[in-house]
């Protein structure tokens, strides 16, 4: 495209922008696509009746996130990444510092490549170690919670919130040290 510098940007709802149109129109149509069996294609028009092109899946979900931020009234920066990212870019993404993304890498949770004495990591794998943090995170979470029909004494129960307790602390400690 011509014009469109490729930057990070950050764009204000507009109050009177039609994006809770927008967000009806997505939302009624994700509704209608449940009762298919094979969800709707999203096209990108233009002012002439066959000036259209298909939208791939990845633009039409950053698109969906975009209107439904915005209509909830935040604002939405929108920041390109290369593929592969240096450690300091690593550790913004993560929200960590960067010698915590340097022990992750020599531990090997991280799958990374020297080039000449700088480490890089790809985005794909930064995102990936993301998420499996945020799997465990949940998983420890969830080891916490106690049924009502739990029939434990209430020591028992006690002993094994401290314990889960323990184990959450120590993943989130693992993940924000140095």
């Amino acid at each position: 495209m011509r014009g469109v510098a490729v930057r990070g940007e950050t764009y204000l709802p507009d109050p009177d922008g039609g994006i809770a149109q927008i967000y009806d129109f997505m939302e009624a149509h994700e509704s209608a696509d449940l009762s298919r069996d094979a969800p709707s294609s999203y096209y990108l028009a233009g002012p002439a009746l066959a000036d259209r092109v298909e939208l791939p899946v990845e633009v039409y979900q950053v698109l969906r996130q975009v209107v439904a931020a915005l209509r909830e009234g935040l604002a939405v920066t929108v920041a390109p990444f290369t593929q592969t990212l240096t450690t300091q870019q690593a550790a913004d993404l993560l929200g960590v510092s960067r010698p915590t993304v340097i022990k992750l890498l020599d531990e090997g949770r991280i799958q990374f490549e020297r080039v000449g004495t700088h480490r890089r990591v790809s985005l794909q794998d930064v995102l990936a170690y993301r998420e499996r943090r945020r799997q465990e995170q949940y998983a420890a979470l969830e080891a916490t919670s106690v049924g009502l029909e739990d029939e434990e004494d209430l020591e028992t129960t006690l002993r094994e919130l401290r314990e889960a307790r323990r184990a959450v602390a120590k993943l989130n400690r693992g993940s924000k040290r140095d």
